[in-house]
């Protein structure tokens, strides 16, 4: 490399135009190394990376993780220094983690403004926000919906639940009916994107706070409560349920075992897909039935700062990550039929989006707007404390231990040590 070219890449690259920082960063990147985890947004990259490979002489590599191994894997790629990826896939739950230890970009500084980083919905730009920067580019989030076999209320002549209590009572006569379904199904497998967080909403309507001061208080009488409602409804659930994921429970609702399912509004369209769905326009939507709130949350990518220290490395990666989350790739998912994964405002209010599902889908995703918001603790601590809390719930849900007092507050001791550590 000649010296001017030298000069341009440590000194122009990351900030100087695109156009510029392509001329003189183009060719310097072997690889760019991506961890992932496999929503459709992600998959769907895969017919199009040789377009931004060709665009920087590089080769996107994209590692595939389930949830809890991609949120291990990335935490110890930063907290170590080994710096190994470049982009890491990010979410609520780990982000005051990965911003308070300095490992990851604001976004502002890395993704190149013609990817417009306004146009992305306001809901989850907020849950990648932290002190009023935000820290990765959301392809996917939003809130919860329950969703419902309208078939099966209907021949058992139940209205549609409006309250906690009316939803309870309907998975009881659902259940076991001479309709092959069970009555309600859920997340049981341990961690706190997991079976926490499905739990923290019943956690919340009982009135549960985080934090009584500086003392972790969700072994109070409302997590007692939470708890015991939570594994109520696990007996109408089907086998296996304790150890679920939410993988789980989707499949077993759109493979017609489940005649209700509160999760994220994101498997909405799931259900409306007709090659891998049983219950195509017999799923009827609505908001959480009071007083449930719906837990706010959010996916993307952000640019490591321990992977991408290099300007030119931070240039590339921060380009990849306007390029995969950009409104060309939303509209191209789109045209491939999937609605699941969208981020931005523009293919909301795009023509192939509400061609794609119901409209009492999109009633529903809106009227529960108001009642979003991100319900776990927002704490560096708190995926520790989450998982550990959802080691503690799953011993409940299995069966394993039947003390639910006792669990919680094993789990509380853990919290205060891990919210000692940032002091």
């Amino acid at each position: 490399m000649d010296r001017k070219r030298l000069y341009l890449t440590g000194a122009i690259c990351a900030l100087a135009s695109p156009l510029y920082a392509q001329d003189a960063c183009k060719g310097s990147l072997d690889t760019l190394n991506v961890i992932a985890q496999g929503m459709p947004a992600v998959t769907a990259l895969d017919a199009h990376l040789a377009e931004f490979n060709d665009k920087w002489d590089t080769e996107v590599k994209i590692t595939m993780l389930g949830e809890n191994e991609r949120r291990a894997k990335s935490r110890l790629d930063a907290s170590t220094g080994a710096g190994a990826y470049q982009v890491i896939y990010i979410d609520e739950a780990n982000l005051a983690e990965y911003v308070a230890a300095g490992w990851v970009y604001p976004l502002a500084d890395v993704v190149p403004e013609a990817y417009d980083i306004a146009d992305f919905r306001t809901d989850l730009s907020n849950v990648a926000t932290v002190d009023g920067a935000q820290y990765f580019a959301p392809f996917v989030g939003g809130g919860d919906v329950m969703m419902y076999r309208k078939d099966l209320l209907e021949d058992a002549g139940i209205a549609v639940p409006q309250t906690l209590d009316e939803m309870v009572a309907a998975i009881a006569a659902l259940d076991g009916a001479d309709n092959g379904a069970h009555g309600w199904s859920a997340r049981g497998q341990r961690g706190s994107g997991m079976n926490v967080w499905r739990w923290t909403p019943f956690f919340r309507a009982k009135g549960g706070e985080w934090l009584d001061g500086d003392a972790p208080a969700f072994n109070s009488d409302a997590g007692v409560e939470a708890t015991a409602l939570y594994s109520q409804l696990m007996d109408y659930a089907p086998p296996g349920v304790a150890t679920f994921n939410w993988s789980d429970s989707v499949e077993a609702f759109r493979g017609g075992q489940v005649a209700i399912l509160i999760e994220s509004d994101v498997f909405g369209p799931w259900m409306e897909d007709p090659e891998k769905s049983s219950v195509v326009g017999k799923v009827g939507y609505a908001p959480p039935p009071a007083p449930l709130p719906s837990a706010g949350w959010a996916h993307g990518w952000a640019v490591s700062k321990i992977g991408a220290a290099e300007d030119c490395t931070k240039a590339i990666a921060g380009d990849f990550v306007g390029w995969a989350t950009s409104k060309e790739m939303e509209q191209k998912r789109i045209e491939a039929g999937i609605a699941s994964d969208v981020g931005r405002v523009s293919t909301l209010q795009s023509d192939g989006f509400t061609a794609l599902v119901p409209q009492e889908y999109i009633d529903a995703l809106l009227e529960t707007g108001p009642k979003t918001s991100l319900l776990i603790m927002a704490s560096p601590a708190w995926p520790e404390i989450g998982d550990n809390l959802g080691l503690a719930l799953e011993e409940v849900f299995s069966g394993t231990r039947d003390d639910i007092q006792g669990a919680l507050d094993e789990a509380a001791f853990f919290a205060e040590d891990s919210l000692a550590q940032l002091k």
